[in-house]
């Protein structure tokens, strides 16, 4: 069975950080749902924002307010800390910018 350090031995990647998000990035490609999956899992255990969440599963504010009902969560209102609206503010203008192109 092939270890990641197996990789960085062969020159194939720098350190075995670098093989880990190389293969995470692959295995998000493959499984698309795991970014939503995983966005709900860290609303729920560590009550990110919904902008938070919405970034990690790539999808609009909107959107991610509509996944979390589906699934039997209801949204938390507003920001609860200036991290939190800070990040409702990027995820928004991520949004904003991607509807220019």
């Amino acid at each position: 069975m092939l270890k990641v350090k197996d990789f960085v031995k062969s020159g194939l990647y720098k350190d075995e950080n670098e093989v880990i998000q190389d293969a995470l990035r692959h295995l998000i490609q493959i499984h698309p749902d795991f970014k939503i999956k995983l966005a709900i899992d860290r609303y729920k255990r560590e009550s990110i924002s919904v902008g938070k969440a919405a970034n990690i599963a790539g999808v609009s504010l909107e959107q991610m307010k509509d996944i979390l009902i589906s699934n039997g969560i209801q949204p938390r209102l507003g920001p609860e800390t200036i991290e939190e609206a800070e990040d409702e503010v990027t995820t928004l203008r991520k949004v904003l910018d991607g509807s220019n192109n």
